[in-house]
């Protein structure tokens, strides 16, 4: 049997012997013994009702679909009625007919001046998107240097003030004067357009950065570089996206006007050929695919915003 031995200490007492059997054991308090928890299936812990989830789902899709579908019902029923008794403005069902025929072949190609509706859609779209990229490479930086810098905004902000009021339009015989050609003029026309959300909502958005992020950045000796990137780039996210959304809308609405006085490839254009040809069903055709098509250019960016805040928070 083994021992445990306690070795005299310096004041001369006797060292202890004791054999294990001799030291009483530590108790502890007495303790229920521990239940075996068996997993339990948590379809068993509510009572099954196979109806509710799908009836839930009804609801709710009922509650986001049905208020658009009773506005474009009413819209519908208003314009069949106005029109019932004939008329310059063709009822829904002669534009149903028409957009049958239009859409069976969007992308037919006869020539550069007989082209499908398709293609006129995907050039303004084209031009749309190289003046908003544009603009988006321009004004964003400039709003993050005018937030950023107090005197080059009080040096800048008059000069904004006074062009943002300017009609797009008036922007359009610049374009044609100094490129020469209608398809720059137009891009032009889309990027003068745009910059302008994108400055004011961006460089408002570095403004309102908290000073004791700032104060905290000049304490660590940060670069400019990080202080932009890692401090007022996601501060500033959520009103550069609003200014974004704010000059796409704006760009697609310039776009059918420029085109219209432009001419060539486009919707706008296409638009102006269609009453010159007085097809007037065409026309209102053309109204829902521009109003369909800024939809979902709306609609996709503020996807993009709420993954983009939603990933930066």
């Amino acid at each position: 049997m083994s021992t445990l031995t306690i070795t005299a200490d310096q004041a001369g007492r006797e060292p202890l012997e004791h054999t294990a059997s001799d030291i009483a054991p530590m108790t502890l308090p007495a303790t229920e013994p521990a239940k075996e928890k068996k997993m339990e299936n948590p379809a068993t812990l509510v009572p099954a009702d196979p109806g509710t989830p799908f009836s839930e789902y009804l609801t709710a899709a009922a509650r986001a679909v049905l208020p658009p579908v009773l506005g474009l019902l009413v819209l519908v029923g208003i314009w069949y009625v106005a029109t019932l008794k004939g008329g310059p403005i063709p009822g829904p069902v002669v534009v149903w007919n028409a957009a049958a025929v239009l859409f069976a072949d969007p992308f037919y190609n006869n020539g550069p001046n007989d082209l499908g509706i398709g293609w006129n859609v995907l050039a303004s779209l084209e031009r749309v998107g190289i003046g908003f990229g544009l603009a988006a490479l321009v004004g964003i930086p400039a709003g993050f240097m005018l937030g950023r810098f107090t005197f080059l905004a009080n040096m800048v902000n008059p000069i904004i003030s006074l062009l943002r009021p300017v009609s797009p339009l008036a922007w359009l015989p610049i374009g044609l004067l100094v490129f020469q050609k209608a398809d720059p003029a137009a891009t032009w026309t889309i990027f003068i357009c745009s910059i302008w959300p994108m400055i004011m909502n961006t460089a408002q958005g570095v403004q309102r950065v908290p000073q004791d992020y700032l104060n905290v950045a000049r304490v660590l000796d940060l670069s400019e570089w990080k202080v932009v990137t890692k401090i007022l780039f996601p501060a500033v996210l959520p009103y550069m996206l609003t200014g974004i959304r704010l000059s796409i809308g704006t760009a697609w609405l310039v776009i059918v006007a420029a085109e219209m006085l432009t001419g060539g490839v486009g919707i706008g254009f296409w638009v102006w050929d269609e009453w010159n040809n007085l097809k007037v069903e065409h026309i209102i055709i053309a109204i829902f695919i521009i109003g369909i098509v800024g939809l979902i250019l709306e609609q996709a960016l503020i996807l993009l915003a709420k993954k983009l805040t939603k990933e930066s928070s």
